[in-house]
């Protein structure tokens, strides 16, 4: 099957991690791929499998995570008919569905001791035995491993096997986080972007504006390249007028109505007197401005104005300066930002 993602970046850092991984292709060693989540770390093994001779041969991925580790060996080396319960037919595991190929092991330092233990002998012997066997089976499968960890601190927890690592660690392939490739990140944002308006149908590609393209490349983006899909792809699709998309959202869970997370308190003591709680910038000497007589009745327009007030002598106290307003507030910059747009308080608005 043909992958839809490609490896893009421009970036001096990235392209000499790919020149690294593209010479440890070619030798039939194992390599250890490190990064954190949204990196492109599997992407970097499909570049090792295919510039390797093996390229041709399986390329088996197991996320080492994503199972129980009660049936990670089970997965890893197989199983006989009856070795356990519910193992009612023999089944292969995949050191045999890669003989000839690659195996990808992600997550790798959440293996158990057990299966590390196992996985040494494997990668050493060349031989797995599935479980409820004492047949060796002989297997030629070249090991590509990935982890976000750093493995030789586990290693002096006693929470990775040392021989394991040694034998794993032939070249150890670091790729480098986003906020380290601020040059790639309008080459992946414009990628995707213009990927999403042509899954919409839109003609043309009208771009990012200066004020978006700057908040992409001030973001420190801690899910990385996988974050940045999220966000491009989702500017593209929230943007309903012409010219350059000029609003980024970075969470999409923000909104004014999100559920707040309440801390649990203990009940009062029987017979103690309960108080009402009072905001703390609530003074019980003057009028709510909701209560004004002049101003809306609903709720939604009288919090609306509130907020509207509150930006606007918030921006007054602060000489219209943007950035000190927002962090007055205790908000992001691009949140103040879309806040001033809805209220129509930005320059030129309304």
């Amino acid at each position: 099957m043909e992958r839809t993602t490609q490896v893009i970046g421009q970036s001096g850092v990235f392209l000499d991690v790919l020149e690294r991984a593209s010479r440890a292709a070619a030798l039939d060693r194992p390599v250890l791929v490190i990064g954190e989540r949204g990196t492109g770390k599997e992407l970097v093994t499909e570049r090792l499998h295919r510039l390797s001779p093996r390229w041709d041969q399986p390329l088996v991925i197991m996320n080492c995570a994503a199972l129980p580790e009660t049936l990670i060996e089970a997965e890893l080396f197989g199983h006989e008919a009856g070795a356990f319960t519910g193992a009612t037919k023999a089944r292969v595991g995949r050191f045999e569905e890669a003989h000839g190929g690659t195996l990808f092991l992600d997550e790798l330092g959440t293996l158990s001791m057990g299966a590390q233990e196992r996985l040494l002998r494997a990668v050493e012997y060349g031989e797995v035995t599935r479980i409820g066997s004492s047949r060796p089976i002989r297997v030629d499968v070249r090991i590509v491993a990935a982890t976000n960890e750093h493995l030789p601190d586990k290693v002096d927890r006693h929470a990775f096997r040392a021989d394991l690592l040694d034998r794993l660690s032939f070249e150890v392939v670091t790729l480098p986080p986003l906020r380290a490739r601020v040059g790639d990140v309008m080459v992946l944002a414009e990628h995707f972007g213009r990927r999403m308006a042509s899954e919409l149908g839109w003609q043309d590609w009208p771009g990012f504006s200066p004020a978006a393209a700057d908040a992409l490349v001030r973001y420190r983006w801690p899910g990385n390249v996988r974050e940045l899909r999220n966000v491009a792809e989702r500017a593209v699709y929230r943007w309903e007028r012409d010219g350059p998309i000029d609003e980024i959202h970075f969470d999409p869970f923000e909104s004014p109505y999100s559920p707040a997370v309440q801390p649990r308190e203990a009940p009062p003591p029987a017979g103690a007197a309960v108080e009402t709680p009072v905001a703390a910038d609530a003074h019980p000497d003057e009028p709510l401005a909701a209560c004004d007589p002049d101003g809306p009745s609903d709720f939604k327009s009288q919090v609306a104005r509130f907020e509207r007030d509150l930006l606007a002598r918030s921006l007054n106290e602060h000489r219209f300066n943007q950035r000190a307003t927002a962090e007055a507030l205790g908000l992001t910059y691009d949140q103040l930002r879309h806040a001033l747009r809805r209220h129509e308080l930005l320059p030129g608005a309304g």
